[in-house]
């Protein structure tokens, strides 16, 4: 760890957080950046074997903001922990540069065994909150994945999921700057709304139904008797079609 990639945390803070108002304001304000402080030191203990040393200053940092990184986690530059609380990063994760988390999302496992078993996040990714990505895969640069979305499968680059369990739902779009900020990694006017939809098709087919009334009822009224005929059978009373 050097100063100088702890004034690049510092920065790309400012860069992505409208509400910071100065430096000296990250490092006393801000939990994620006290977070990832933090396991700068406890991975340098791990990396020396100085396990059970990893694991109290990682203890440490997870009692003073919420944030729980594993020792073992591999953290690139510039990591961004917004608001933060809640969120758990396991042993085996690996997280590239310019990657921004927000609060209560999951880089989990979901095997037992003692390999890789946590998520890769390659350079650029945006996580939402409550976000839960769980298994050894990776997922791709400059992939988002939406708030309380759970990930359990690859995630090709550039893409964004949604949904429980996540699912595609379009490629990155051009930015007018290719590498302007995405707060939440979910804007609005390319993520398809599931009700929103169905409404659509809802109204869809009444004005479809409205349409076929309207055409019957101004039919004349002698096509009915065209169309059928009450005739007299053996004296049951039944109707047959003519």
């Amino acid at each position: 760890m050097s100063l100088k990639n702890v004034r690049d945390d510092i920065d790309s803070i400012m860069a992505r957080d409208p509400a910071a108002r100065s430096r000296l304001e990250v490092v006393l304000c801000y939990p994620g950046f006290q977070a990832v402080l933090a396991h700068r030191v406890a991975h340098w203990f791990w990396r020396h074997d100085w396990l059970l040393a990893g694991r109290f200053v990682s203890h440490l940092g997870r009692v003073l903001t919420g944030i729980e990184i594993h020792p073992g986690a591999r953290i690139g530059r510039r990591l961004f922990i917004d608001h933060g609380m809640g969120v758990v990063i396991g042993q085996t994760a690996e997280i590239g540069d310019d990657v921004t988390l927000y609060q209560g999302v999951t880089l989990g496992g979901t095997a037992l065994h003692q390999g890789k078993r946590h998520p890769t996040l390659e350079d650029d990714v945006i996580v939402g909150a409550g976000a839960k990505i769980l298994g050894g895969f990776t997922v791709g640069k400059g992939a988002r994945v939406g708030s309380n979305a759970v990930v359990l499968a690859a995630v090709p680059p550039g893409v964004t999921m949604v949904g429980i369990p996540a699912r595609a739902v379009g490629a990155r779009p051009t930015q007018p700057k290719p590498d302007a900020f995405l707060p939440y990694g979910t804007p609005c006017d390319d993520i398809p709304d599931p009700v929103a939809r169905a409404l659509g098709g809802l109204l869809e087919e009444v004005t479809s139904l409205r349409a076929r009334v309207a055409e019957l009822e101004a039919r004349p009224a002698d096509a009915s008797a065209r169309d059928f005929a009450v005739i007299e059978g053996d004296g049951d009373g039944r109707m047959a079609a003519t």
